[in-house]
């Protein structure tokens, strides 16, 4: 099923992110995780795509088997940072092969000292090659309410956004934040804009402190003080900062859901545990 008539329907959604291994010998295990997140049954799971490429094999089989022995329909990731034209090409053909009809359109992240291939610069120019390529696949993009961290400024941002858009994305997928307040804003801006696709919301749940360092060093991601009282607090006691760090993104959840924001997507880092503590706690409300 295609994620933009899921999301079309006008009904709360709730979704999950996996990421496959890096070494085939942990295939299994990776997948014994996704599968069990499946069995949540969320509207869709997306299965991200390593840095250059490097994973591609594994995001299409974990995508293809979460739909075929699961049910659940996949998102899978495509970057285009180390990629060349041809390459992408292949992996679309692949997806067809595999029965995906959902894909992820990204830039990635600029690997230091790896490959980069010099066909693509933006997401923009791979989502309008997959429109061209693949006229029937349901393409989402990234987007970002504190804006990317190499932008100018969040106006240009959300020109960059308007762009992915207009090249064919059915809908967009926020980048984490810990303030709600951040994405209410970034919504009537992009909305006064003329915007109008989907937007889900991303929520990442915080179970540990040694997360914090690498999404603010690699986002910016801005800490409102209450998230960082949280830290604070419980950071240095595991099984408590794990517990503080599900509720808080339980809370974020709600309070979305509350204020119509109808799509949450979240980034459960492989956690079936996670991804199920926040599905009990909105039992009543999906």
């Amino acid at each position: 099923m295609k994620i933009r008539d899921i999301l079309g329907k006008g009904k709360p959604t709730l979704s999950f992110e996996v990421f496959p291994p890096k070494e085939e010998s942990n295939y299994e295990s990776v997948e014994r995780a996704a599968f069990s997140i499946a069995q949540l049954k969320p509207a869709f799971m997306s299965v991200t795509y390593g840095a250059g490429g490097g994973t591609s094999r594994y995001t299409i089989g974990i995508a293809s088997d979460l739909q075929r022995q699961c049910g659940v329909t996949a998102l899978a990731h495509l970057t285009c940072v180390s990629s060349t034209r041809d390459e992408v090409k292949e992996r679309l053909l692949q997806m067809r092969e595999a029965g995906i009809e959902n894909v992820l359109a990204l830039r990635g992240d600029i690997p230091k000292g790896g490959p980069l291939a010099a066909d693509y610069r933006y997401a923009s120019e791979l989502i309008r090659d997959i429109r061209e390529a693949a006229p029937d696949l349901c393409i989402g993009a990234a987007c970002y309410p504190e804006g990317h961290v190499e932008s100018e400024n969040k106006t240009a941002d959300i020109v960059h956004l308007k762009e992915k858009v207009e090249a064919g994305c059915d809908f967009v997928t926020t980048q984490m934040f810990f303030d709600n307040n951040l994405l209410y804003n970034y919504l009537y801006r992009i909305r006064e804009q003329g915007i109008t696709v989907p937007v889900v919301a991303g929520i990442m749940p915080v179970t540990n402190v040694k997360q914090i360092a690498r999404i603010v060093g690699m986002s910016g991601t801005c800490l409102p003080p209450r998230f960082k009282a949280v830290l604070d607090r419980f950071g240095d006691r595991p099984a408590a900062m794990k517990q503080a760090g599900i509720a808080y993104a339980t809370e974020q959840i709600i309070d979305l859901l509350a204020n119509h924001v109808d799509a949450v997507h979240v980034y459960s880092m492989n956690k079936p545990d996670v991804a199920g503590q926040i599905r009990e706690s909105l039992s009543e409300i999906l």
